[in-house]
């Protein structure tokens, strides 16, 4: 088995019907792909396809002719899917701690924005995290300015705004400059 096998494949092996019943099967005794075939009332080549997926992945073992549910394996297939480490964005160091933590709540792992915060304390950290990605002393297009957010998040209207609202970026009124502040 591999060390670390493809979560498409567990996801395959696991939900699949016949796997399944395969699985039930070989946890009781094990038997031969003629006998799951007959036990199950499937088409011998079926029974002989899924076991050899079911081999592939791990979650059984092929011993002259005879399979065998791997328990040990098919629990470390599954702790290792479903007990991985969610991943999520790493904040830089030097921010403080509520900053670091609003930022792994509302960021995906890219660093794009996974939501907008709707409380002002909570908004204001993203922005400010936004705003990084606009150099001091550049004047910026709204195409330029929407092009830039777009990176991060699909409203860039709404973001737009929010860097104007906050004061971390001005404009001219007649919105033909950006700059950040």
């Amino acid at each position: 088995m591999e060390t670390k096998p493809e979560m498409l494949d567990f996801i395959k092996a696991m939900s699949d019907v016949d796997r399944l019943r395969i699985i039930g099967l070989l946890a009781q005794k094990p038997a031969s792909a003629k006998q799951v075939a007959d036990e199950l009332h499937m088409p011998f080549r079926d029974a002989f396809q899924h076991l050899s997926f079911l081999a592939f992945v791990g979650a059984v073992r092929e011993t002259d002719g005879t399979y065998a549910l791997a328990e040990d394996a098919v629990e470390a297939l599954a702790k290792n899917q479903f007990a991985r480490q969610k991943e999520a964005y790493v904040p830089a160091p030097n921010l403080d701690a509520k900053a670091r933590k609003v930022l792994v709540s509302y960021l995906n792992p890219d660093g794009s924005i996974r939501q907008i915060p709707s409380q002002p304390d909570k908004l204001k950290v993203v922005l400010n995290y936004l705003v990084a990605a606009f150099t001091p002393g550049v004047d910026y297009t709204e195409k330029e300015v929407n092009t830039i957010i777009r990176r991060f998040h699909v409203d860039t209207s709404g973001l737009r705004r929010d860097l104007i609202d906050s004061g971390l970026m001005a404009r001219e009124s007649n919105g033909s400059r950006y700059w950040r502040k």
